[in-house]
């Protein structure tokens, strides 16, 4: 029986459910749940979410918050958390529960390609894996010999339960870049890795700011966080849906 539980923390992504839905119904083997946790969605995004069998909590807004309040409420040893505009492949509960099986790995994700209806952003997708290494190499050099990278969203992170709630979890102020601190305190206890498995992601903000615009504010928002500063930083990073 699977030890996941997949955590969705999710605003207004009724528009997004639906293919998330079926992707994860082709999941094999399943997971041992999917919750999403709700930061006080305006749209049917419950009611979606319910109607799928998915368990559903509510919280304040906050990514940061929500990640925690999955994580505390998950019932599996292991947890994936998903973004809703994301995809997983078939076989990711397997994934998984194989990278986690080396108990020298803190923190994974799978590799993500940025895929519209249109076309693939493939090089937002090249940037995106670059910085895995680059970032914490330039800002946390001691760490990244130590076998730290920095993961992101739309990386579909996943973890031992345990390890979190041992870190103190996110931190939960965090509206943005709240994975990047998590990567942070889970090299404390191990690697943190990119296993070389994609999953898609939506090129929705690319769509809305164009590439240029896009990859700019993803390198101001970071910069910003790597030099220190935790507060405002949503304001550079508005919501897209």
């Amino acid at each position: 029986m699977s030890r996941l539980t997949i955590a969705i923390p999710m605003l207004n992504e009724a528009k997004a459910l639906p293919a998330l839905a079926a992707s994860l119904a082709r999941l094999d083997p399943p997971p041992h749940e999917v919750l999403c946790i709700d930061g006080g969605s305006e749209d049917q995004s419950v009611a979606l979410a319910e109607a799928q069998g998915w368990r559903v909590i509510s919280t304040q807004r906050g990514r940061g918050r929500q990640i925690n309040a999955g994580v505390e409420a998950a019932q599996g040893e292991h947890v994936l958390i998903l973004h809703a505009d994301t995809v997983l492949p078939s076989d990711a509960v397997q994934v998984v529960e194989a990278a986690l099986s080396d108990p020298k790995v803190s923190l994974a994700s799978f590799t993500p390609i940025i895929r519209g209806p249109e076309k693939t952003r493939w090089g937002t997708t090249a940037h995106n894996w670059a910085k895995t290494w680059y970032a914490p190499l330039l800002f946390y050099p001691r760490l990244f010999f130590r076998g730290a990278r920095l993961l992101f969203g739309d990386h579909a992170m996943f973890f031992r339960r345990e390890q979190f709630l041992e870190v103190g979890g996110c931190d939960p102020q965090a509206m943005v870049m709240e994975e990047a601190d998590l990567c942070i305190r889970l090299a404390a206890l191990g690697r943190v890795r990119m296993v070389p498995r994609a999953v898609e992601t939506s090129d929705r903000r690319i769509a809305e700011w164009g590439a240029l615009k896009a990859n700019w504010i993803y390198f101001r928002v970071g910069l910003s966080w790597a030099l220190g500063a935790r507060e405002g930083l949503e304001r550079h990073y508005p919501d897209v849906r």
